[in-house]
């Protein structure tokens, strides 16, 4: 199948990650099966052991849609809360290279992981694909590395554990620019699990929707501020 990146050695390393994603998914579904099964469901610390060493891409549609939005926005600036292994990550950074390279200036992904040996992993697959020099991953609890951002952010991407995304969006939200895409994963699937992410989206005036791509991918809009025109006296 054909890519929407005009980049073909980059287009075969994605192949071969999404190609390794899609072959640990029935064993993660057969994983949450067996774990909604049980009398007295496991803590929310056994999923994220069992988690640690997967690789858990974006789905190939999704990603090639960040990369379009990216594209038609001109993306400069693009945060990323949970890169893992680096899949959607380099769709982004591909965008920002693009962007780059048709109108000039810079621009730049900043990608969160919490597991040192994903985040390892994920930087060679970047200096691999030549966006090591787009994008700045930082390691750690994203709760204090999302907490400097210099700059106004165009895009977000929101794909972690379901318990960080509120706070992620909560640490970006100041930098958003009016009109700024915010894009989380499987919001249709897990509707109830992110009840406190949609209710920081309405407090906040994000006008959102759920996409009809797998397990629903919800895009949310920060709104531009409306100016009002002076009535003069008569």
């Amino acid at each position: 199948m054909s890519s929407v990146i005009a980049d073909p050695e980059l287009e075969g390393l994605l192949a071969g990650l999404h190609a390794r994603s899609d072959e640990q998914v029935a064993a993660i579904r057969s994983y949450m099966a067996e774990r909604a099964g049980r009398a007295h469901p496991a803590a929310e610390d056994e999923l994220k052991a069992f988690r640690r060493d997967k690789l858990v891409a974006l789905d190939r549609d999704k990603a090639e849609f960040c990369y379009q939005l990216c594209c038609a926005n001109d993306a400069r600036r693009i945060v990323e809360a949970g890169t893992s292994w680096g899949v959607s990550t380099l769709y982004l950074a591909a965008a920002v290279r693009d962007n780059v390279r048709a109108t000039g200036g810079s621009g730049t992904v900043i990608g969160t992981e919490h597991e040192p040996e994903k985040a390892r992993i994920a930087r060679a697959h970047f200096e691999q694909a030549g966006l090591s020099g787009f994008i700045d991953l930082r390691e750690g609890d994203l709760r204090e590395t999302l907490k400097q951002i210099d700059g106004p952010v165009d895009l977000m991407l929101v794909d972690i554990w379901i318990p960080m995304a509120r706070p992620a969006l909560e640490l970006v939200t100041p930098h958003l620019k009016p009109g700024a895409i915010v894009l989380c994963d499987n919001t249709a699937m897990f509707r109830k699990e992110y009840a406190d992410y949609f209710a920081f989206l309405d407090a906040n005036g994000f006008r959102t929707m759920t996409l009809p791509f797998d397990g629903g991918l919800e895009l949310s809009v920060r709104p531009r501020p409306i100016s009002r025109p002076s009535i003069s006296p008569a």
